[in-house]
């Protein structure tokens, strides 16, 4: 029985199965599918039934569904919509808020330097994947707030890489200032060349490809060529030290101005892939976290650090994009859009695990911690920003 357990199919069914459940429990509770994906995945994972764990082959797929998921979104977006000086604002002070947060709340609670440095670390992050499908599935991706997030959220990857590199060379003792203009300047290379090729050179050569007879007996081929396109981009963002979610989102964007007129559509193919990995992604996120492993003694740190993480995206994204003339509810969609740590402060959690920097019960509250703020984003926006449509004109930034 168990090495049926362990099968990739049965795997792979179970959490389609969950996600399925997870769709009907959102039904039933009023509630965004994502919400209720994650509960359900909570359910089947180590935290009450375990029938799965966070092993890696979910977590590779969890993975491909995060890709797949940021490559359709970029569809969504034309370059100049998320590159404004204000996105760079509201995402250097919703970095630097939860940074100087995150080491209080862990200095409060008497831990080492080290160890507070690498919890101000993962509240820094951001993951855009789950606030991206949450906006998609309202029909918000195309509001000026959705662009905004979307846009300070790419600026969040990179000055969340530059933290995590100046913390591990402080930590180290080695921490010199020329880590940062080495990352800055790969970082530039990358988004400038991967945008530029993408854009001019690959999305055009695919529509002079549109108009061949070879296309027309295989209309399947610009399809499969899109896709691996996106996972290559997303290979090459890791390769620099950015999420690969961010390469695949300017994949994405690279095809936004792609009409095909012979070959299948590229973005209804993509779609249909997200629904599937997608899914998994946001089962995966329930299965990650193991309440079990949360002790008595962690749980006042664990909601502190919960309400400090909340608190300080929202204030670090909130108020510098109301500063840049953004309505009052837009600002707090923002905010509370930025606030989600998913698998990006996972990540973080995990470096700082291996490298000895956090014990293990630190570990398993920013693991507790980044599934709770995943969750509150979803339910606040059906619930409250998004229950009253109306919105004050906003200023162009």
């Amino acid at each position: 029985m168990e090495a049926i357990i362990a099968t990739p199919e049965f795997q792979v069914s179970l959490l389609l199965f969950a996600a399925l459940g997870g769709y009907l429990l959102a039904s039933r509770i009023n509630q965004s599918a994502v919400v209720g994906i994650i509960l359900v995945g909570l359910l089947i994972g180590p935290s009450v039934l375990g029938l799965v764990s966070y092993n890696e082959f979910v977590r590779g797929i969890a993975h491909l569904g995060t890709v797949i998921l940021l490559f359709v979104i970029g569809f969504e977006f034309k370059l100049e919509d998320i590159v404004r000086p204000a996105y760079a604002f509201i995402a250097l002070i919703g970095v630097v808020i939860p940074w100087i947060g995150g080491y209080a709340t862990a200095i409060w609670a008497g831990m080492e330097f080290q160890t507070a440095l690498f919890v101000g670390t993962a509240l820094t992050a951001t993951s855009v994947a789950i606030t991206a499908n949450v906006l998609q599935e309202m029909n918000k991706l195309q509001t000026d707030a959705a662009k905004a997030i979307i846009g300070a959220a790419v600026i969040d990857d990179v000055l969340g890489l530059i933290a995590l590199a100046i913390t591990g060379d402080v930590v180290a003792g080695a921490f010199h200032p020329s880590v940062i203009l080495v990352i800055l300047a790969k970082v530039i290379v990358f988004l400038v060349v991967a945008g530029a090729v993408g854009i001019f050179v690959v999305s055009r050569f695919l529509v002079k490809l549109d108009n061949t007879q070879f296309v027309v007996k295989y209309p399947e081929f610009i399809f499969i060529f899109a896709m691996t396109f996106a996972f290559l981009y997303a290979m090459v963002a890791e390769l620099v030290g950015l999420s690969a979610i961010v390469g695949a989102f300017i994949a994405g964007i690279s095809f936004e101005r792609l009409t095909l007129k012979r070959s299948l559509d590229v973005k209804e193919g993509a779609e249909f892939l997200k629904i599937i990995f997608a899914s998994i992604f946001f089962v995966s996120l329930g299965v990650t976290a193991d309440i079990k492993a949360l002790t008595p003694d962690m749980l006042p740190f664990l909601v502190v650090l919960t309400i400090v993480a909340i608190a300080t995206k929202v204030i670090g994204c909130a108020i510098p994009a109301r500063l840049a003339g953004i309505c009052n509810k837009d600002s707090l969609v923002i905010g509370f859009g930025m606030a989600p740590r998913g698998e990006v402060a996972m990540i973080v959690a995990l470096i700082g695990l291996e490298e000895g920097y956090i014990g293990q019960a630190v570990f398993v509250v920013i693991i507790m911690m980044s599934l709770v703020t995943t969750l509150v984003t979803p339910i606040l926006y059906r619930n409250w920003l998004y229950k009253d449509e109306y919105c004050e004109p906003q200023q162009q930034v």
